[in-house]
């Protein structure tokens, strides 16, 4: 488990950066629809991403569709629904999806299901589905059981806990994969990679990272295998923000001294 203490050092060098987005990028909302990035903190991420090459991307359990919007104007390599859809440099998506049959029948039977529980909420997302409960606590481990049932009954299926949700996904997607599809691309190959994220869904993509020899950052409280902690969004935002000077800062030293000795051999 990271200490709280444990704030991560102001990097620079060949880096490949992964955000996740609720939660870490936004503030999490009683509704998905009232979440945004602040116009600011999306221009820190389009200068992160063009000082190291255009490598950094959006891990989120959101829809790349979703992902689109909430990042605009700004186009990132995405990965979607766990990494269900991805979106690489080149604008090339990869997709896993699930038989029609059963999609159709997993709507309606979750659909039905959610009926018992007031103040829930299902989520379709085409190849899985979301059991929102954060309007309805009670009912989190009813909730839990449900989603348990599908996977014996879909054994295509794989269950993913998060804040207040239960994922029904496609079994093998998850963000560490997600990680580990875009590590072997430009122009993510070759770097180290940095993925910040706060929640159960994220560890897979901390696994992978650390695996990988990059730094994880763990957002909030609980426990995780992340290697550094930031306390909440908010110190997100003003850990991007120093970050990105001092990339800045490194980026010019680098640039001057190429000059001087550019300046020096011609003399």
């Amino acid at each position: 488990m990271a200490d709280v203490s444990s704030v991560p050092p102001l990097l620079s060098g060949n880096l490949a950066f992964f955000f996740d987005l609720d939660g870490t990028l936004a503030e999490i909302k009683p509704h998905p629809d009232q979440v945004t990035i602040p116009a600011a903190v999306r221009t820190l991420l389009q200068k992160i991403s063009m000082m190291n090459d255009g490598a950094l991307a959006l891990i989120s359990g959101r829809s790349m569709a979703e992902l689109d919007k909430l990042a605009t104007p700004f186009h990132f390599p995405l990965a979607g629904v766990h990494g269900a859809e991805r979106r690489d440099i080149n604008d090339k998506t990869h997709v896993v999806t699930l038989p029609e049959p059963v999609v159709s029948a997993l709507q309606q039977q979750l659909t039905e299901a959610l009926l018992q529980f007031p103040g829930t909420d299902l989520e379709a997302k085409g190849m899985a589905f979301a059991l929102h409960y954060r309007h309805a606590p009670e009912a989190a481990d009813a909730i839990l059981q449900l989603a348990q049932s599908m996977t014996l009954r879909y054994p295509e299926l794989a269950l993913q806990p998060g804040k207040c949700v239960v994922e029904l996904k496609p079994l093998g997607i998850d963000k560490g994969a997600a990680i580990r599809a875009f590590m072997q691309e430009a122009p993510f190959a070759g770097k180290t990679p940095v993925f910040i994220g706060d929640d159960l869904t994220d560890e897979a993509g901390f696994k992978q990272v650390n695996a990988l020899g990059g730094l994880t950052i763990k957002v909030g409280s609980g426990e995780t295998i992340a290697h550094y902690r930031l306390a909440n969004v908010r110190m997100v935002y003003h850990w991007l923000g120093k970050l990105t000077h001092h990339i800045e800062q490194q980026k010019s030293a680098i640039s001057r001294g190429e000059d001087y000795e550019s300046l020096s051999g011609s003399l």
